[in-house]
């Protein structure tokens, strides 16, 4: 568990689950992201989140301390094979409709990053996304990532044409 003033991000557990297949299933959220997810898929998401429990990795529930409502999902976990970070520690969040634009995923993330630090002996924390998602890249940037020349690439798992395919990626080097 990891605290900050506002935030505990956590394991998820089964009383998130509406929470979390809510903010999935929400076209808006998932607008740059991907495609909504029906309780299936959100749940296969969580699964596939605790398939990197042993190394200590996967996203966690993000807690607000105040009301104990869960905003959304977070942290590390492995870069997935079909991707040019295939096996580098990646970052990553999504945050619910209602709690945007509240500081809430910057706070949560600065968390994850020096928890992340704390951990692993990487020399860099990289993270993905859409080039639509601006929104996530101005993160990046404030995160104190920076966009690698050589990191955009086409992802394998999203069908051409969409505008959703096309990736950067961005590193974070060890402070």
């Amino acid at each position: 568990m990891i605290e900050t003033a506002r935030l505990i991000l956590r394991l998820p557990e089964p009383r998130d689950r509406a929470a979390q297949h809510a903010m999935w299933a929400d076209p808006e959220v998932m607008a740059e992201l991907g495609p909504v997810k029906d309780a299936v898929a959100s749940d296969a998401a969580l699964a596939k989140h605790d398939g990197y429990r042993h190394e200590g990795l996967g996203f966690w529930t993000v807690e607000r301390k105040a009301d104990g409502a869960v905003l959304g999902f977070c942290g590390l976990k492995r870069g997935d094979a079909h991707n040019p970070i295939a096996g580098e520690i990646e970052a990553g969040w999504i945050i619910d409709r209602p709690y945007w634009r509240q500081g809430y995923a910057l706070e949560a993330m600065i968390a994850a990053l020096d928890w992340g630090w704390g951990h692993f002996d990487t020399p860099r924390i990289v993270a993905i996304t859409s080039v639509v998602n601006r929104k996530s890249q101005a993160l990046m940037e404030r995160l104190g990532m920076h966009r690698l020349a050589e990191g955009d690439f086409d992802h394998a798992l999203i069908a051409e044409g969409d505008p959703l395919r096309a990736m950067v990626t961005y590193a974070i080097d060890r402070p």
